[in-house]
């Protein structure tokens, strides 16, 4: 019984003792792997002697429970102890990640292509997940999105613009997830009654975030956004057509610093020159500033607007066509100055 108890006792004491030292190797705990599973992996890699003694020595100290998955850096001959505590800790090796930023005001084409030359997604698997018609988890402003065939891109407008770091190994997915997670976060941070302004301007989410995208594409001065916002919100009340320069620019292949008669006469139901209303939806992605103002657009009597043409970016308003006019010979005048 000596000798049994002895033999045991060594079997026992030479399975517990760290394996032979040897190179750092990388281990990976995966989801759903329980711990006894983990050391026979552990024992393949050679970082523990003996599978079978280290289970019970887990349950013996009622470790496992705790172990958190990921990649591990383990060195044969380590102690077994300091195996435990490192993945209690989860100290797993940070994966590589992509950090990359969406400007205020890019287009989901322009997403596509700033993602695309970044070697993070292809442009074309980018644009067909844009444009497809899919629930899409977790999210809840883009459940607001309607059906409608008219719509150019159907996540246009709801991809927020901002800086992101995403494991590098995302699929275009998971990129276009968290662009429409981000954006709930940001509504998150808005009064808790904005949606109450939503009644009071008389428009719903979807509306609210295409003016959201005309402010963002027409305005570059922050103070003159709510501004810019109560002007569009006017000339729906009264019946006129919005032309906006912007909602023309949507649909050429390249931006044009100035606009020709030719191109205003573009038939498409995102040319506010040509059809009453707003377009079908957003014509980009807006910032949090322009969103803030189609929600909270300043009161003020004024229909028209105009860019200065001195290199500040701000604009000129008039309430009347008249007054209208003027204002753009003032903006001229400057402009050859």
């Amino acid at each position: 019984m000596l000798i049994t108890a002895g033999s045991l006792y060594l079997y026992i004491w030479n399975g517990l003792r760290p394996a032979p030292t040897g190179d750092v190797v990388q281990v990976e705990l995966k989801k759903g792997t329980s711990p006894f599973g983990f050391a026979e992996v552990l024992e393949d890699q050679g970082v523990i002697r003996n599978a079978f003694i280290f289970k019970y020595y887990l349950r013996y100290k009622n470790e496992g429970p705790r172990f958190q998955a990921g990649v591990y850096e383990l060195s044969p001959g380590m102690d077994k102890d300091a195996i435990i505590a490192k993945l209690n800790a989860g100290e797993t090796l940070k994966e590589e990640t992509m950090r990359f930023t969406i400007p205020e005001g890019f287009t989901v084409e322009q997403i596509a292509e700033t993602l695309d030359k970044a070697g993070y997604a292809k442009k074309a698997d980018f644009m067909a997940l844009a444009d497809k018609d899919q629930v899409w988890s977790d999210v809840d402003a883009v459940k607001k999105i309607p059906k409608n065939p008219d719509l150019r891109h159907r996540l246009e407008g709801y991809l927020f613009p901002d800086t992101y770091e995403l494991v590098k190994a995302s699929k275009p997915e998971e990129i276009i997830k968290r662009l429409l997670q981000e954006l709930d976060h940001k509504l998150d941070t808005l009064p808790e009654n904005w949606e109450d302004s939503l009644a009071t301007n008389n428009v719903d989410f979807h509306g609210m975030m295409t003016i959201a995208s005309l402010v963002e594409r027409e305005v570059v001065v922050d103070a003159e956004r709510p501004i810019v916002a109560g002007i569009i919100y006017n000339r729906l009340k009264k019946g006129m057509p919005l032309q906006i320069d912007a909602t023309v620019q949507y649909l050429l292949d390249k931006q044009k610093e100035r606009l020709l008669i030719d191109d205003l006469q573009v038939d498409s139901p995102y040319n506010t020159y040509k059809v009453d209303g707003l377009p079908p939806g957003p014509i980009a992605s807006p910032s949090l500033k322009s969103i803030e103002a189609a929600l909270f657009p300043k009161e003020t009597e004024y229909y028209f607007y105009v860019t200065k043409k001195d290199g500040s970016h701000e604009h000129l308003f008039a309430e009347t066509l008249k007054e209208h006019n003027r204002n753009i010979e003032k903006s001229n005048q400057t402009a050859g100055q």
